[in-house]
């Protein structure tokens, strides 16, 4: 039997975190703001981060287009308790990924585009 789309996405995210133990979350939304599936280590509000990444997304394609810095690939926004990095999943999702501000950026985005890759393909 086939895993469901859900279970796909879930196992992404989970070997994701697994990649990157500090993550203090994952979350996969739509490109209009509605989250399909998450993994955060706290009660975090899927439905606002998924919003945010939307909105995140939208703006950054925005810039991209205007600037011609070509197809939007990812975009990150850092404060000083961490760090989120939006990818784009594909046409139709976002991957939001939220970090502490001292996270290995190199292993995290060799991981975080792998899956948003994986993303892409299943949806």
């Amino acid at each position: 039997m086939t895993a469901s789309k859900t279970d796909r996405l879930d196992t992404a995210l989970s070997a994701l975190r697994r990649a990157m133990p500090d993550v203090r979350g994952a979350l996969v939304a739509t490109s209009d703001g509605l989250p399909i599936a998450k993994s955060f280590s706290d009660n975090t509000d899927a439905s606002r981060v998924a919003a945010m990444a939307a909105t995140a997304n939208g703006l950054g394609k925005r810039i991209s287009d205007t600037l011609g810095t070509g197809t939007l690939s990812e975009m990150s926004v850092a404060g000083h308790s961490g760090q989120v990095f939006f990818y784009t999943a594909g046409a139709r999702a976002v991957l939001a990924v939220v970090t502490p501000p001292d996270a290995n950026l190199g292993l995290l985005h060799m991981e975080a585009r792998e899956t948003a890759q994986a993303v892409a393909a299943i949806l």
